[in-house]
């Protein structure tokens, strides 16, 4: 699963994705999980917690569902990934948001049904390309960045204590790096049986690199950092590499987990 790449027959832009997962230098164990399907072009990265058993099922289970719901979505009568003419008018990001939504039941009632689960829950940051457009739904604090020519945005925003600080101007985002919350995320997919799940879409131009990543990534490197280790990689599948070297460098406080997707014309 580290490296794929693949073109569906409606879509008129090829995608090329790799990904990878590594469970960085202070943990015994990989929490995060991780989905390409390039048939789909569905991409997924789940940052799980609750314990050694809780949280690495919990983020398998999102990425399992997802993919389930989404495929299913596709089989229907109803198909979402029929191609749509503009953004505002695609089913494909309330499928996604439904997808999730059933990934939030499917934990939560695992972790009713086990005492050893108890407590379990992810953070999901899912995106689909269609065409030449990109829809994202996003729940904690993984991420989602664009890097397009010389900038890179990050397109979700995080669902944690330290982004509400920074919002309401109580401190600074120099002081949310180092700040003891930054780990207490304010949503996750799993932990209640119901979540509000973030839903957003944009429209994408060939070149364009997607990248989803949870914070075992996004707390050690700088977005200049991300950016510049995508632009200067020879090929796709070296990028996720290279940041979780990087990562790890910087100490690897957490699992690492990396998704690059470029869409080509």
């Amino acid at each position: 699963m580290s490296s794929t790449a693949g073109q569906t027959a409606a879509s008129r832009l090829k995608i090329v994705s790799a990904g990878l997962t590594d469970v960085g230098r202070k943990r015994n164990h990989n929490e995060d999980s991780f989905l390409i399907d390039d048939e789909l072009q569905l991409y997924v990265v789940a940052d799980g917690m609750g314990g050694h058993a809780g949280g690495g099922t919990a983020s398998r289970i999102a990425v399992e569902t997802i993919d389930k719901e989404m495929r299913r979505a596709r089989e229907g009568k109803d198909n979402p990934f029929l191609s749509v003419p503009n953004l505002q008018d695609s089913p494909i990001p309330e499928s996604l948001r439904t997808a999730v939504e059933k990934a939030c039941l499917a934990i939560f009632t695992a972790a009713q049904e086990d005492a050893r689960l108890s407590g379990m829950g992810t953070t999901v940051i899912s995106l689909v390309v269609r065409d030449e457009h990109a829809f994202f739904a996003h729940v904690g604090d993984s991420r989602a960045y664009l890097i397009r020519g010389d900038l890179i945005q990050q397109i979700s925003e995080d669902h944690s204590l330290v982004n509400e600080q920074i919002k309401a101007g109580m401190i600074t985002p120099e002081e949310a790096k180092h700040s003891r919350y930054k780990n207490i995320i304010t949503r996750s997919v799993g932990f209640e049986e119901e979540v509000q799940v973030d839903v957003m879409g944009l429209v994408s131009e060939p070149g364009d690199v997607f990248l989803l990543c949870s914070d075992g990534l996004a707390n050690m490197l700088e977005d200049r950092e991300i950016h510049e280790v995508v632009s200067k990689a020879r090929a796709l599948d070296e990028a996720p590499k290279r940041l979780i070297d990087l990562a790890n460098e910087r100490g690897g406080d957490d699992n690492i987990t990396v998704i690059v997707v470029r869409v080509e014309a």
